[in-house]
């Protein structure tokens, strides 16, 4: 099973970044929490900040440990893990993705979300952290 991070970045106004897929990557036309494979000795949250960089362009500041899910892919079974991510610094510039939007917390179902973010999703539209919540926030692991 391949331990992949997930960044859950919330802005000012309460709404959650997702990302689309571009053509030709990996579940191209798929939304998704950015983020990526966590490398050997590399740690989650170190992940998501080079996942970021690469992918975004951005620094981000990793925050705590929020949900987790795991999903059998046709090519193997992936675990999700979920962080509150806060944006730093940088402009976003696409490279794997080909659109991104902020959408309210209770909007995340209504796009064609990838299956091992499904579950993540769910749970935020049930209990909905807030952009200036605390790193003590409750964790929740996803069915």
């Amino acid at each position: 099973m391949k331990d992949v991070a997930a960044a859950i970045m919330i802005n000012d106004k309460d709404r959650v970044f997702i990302a689309r897929r571009a053509p030709g990557e990996k579940h191209a036309g798929g939304w998704e929490f950015p983020g990526g494979k966590i490398e050997y000795l590399e740690t989650p949250q170190e992940c998501l900040q080079r996942e970021l960089f690469e992918e975004l362009g951005i620094t981000a500041r990793v925050k705590n440990y929020i949900a987790e899910s795991i999903y059998e892919y046709p090519k193997g079974a992936i675990r999700l893990l979920a962080y509150r991510v806060d944006l730093v610094g940088g402009d976003i510039r696409l490279s794997v993705h080909d659109a991104y939007h902020w959408v309210d917390i209770r909007d995340l179902l209504s796009y064609d979300l990838l299956p091992a973010d499904i579950p993540i999703a769910r749970k935020l539209v049930k209990a909905p952290p807030k952009s200036n919540e605390t790193d003590d926030s409750s964790n929740f692991v996803c069915p």
